[in-house]
């Protein structure tokens, strides 16, 4: 009886990891958008550091002289 479970287990799980590898190794990936999202999130910044590049320097340098005690 114990080793019908065993058995039956051991079926079940090799299933499972065969699903899970086939899966991965039919997933190539959309590296086109990969590359939109990357591209885009790096022109978010770069139009955020040009309209307020001064406040937030100024914003983060008062941050960091908090959190070390200064002025």
């Amino acid at each position: 009886m114990i080793a019908r479970r065993r058995a039956r287990r051991h079926r079940w799980g090799a299933g499972v990891s065969a699903r899970c590898w086939s899966a991965l190794a039919s997933d190539r990936g959309d590296v086109p958008g990969w590359v939109l999202v990357t591209i885009m999130t790096a022109g978010l910044v770069a139009g955020l550091w040009a309209v307020a590049g001064d406040l937030l320097n100024d914003l983060f340098r008062r941050a960091i002289e908090g959190a070390a005690g200064g002025p």
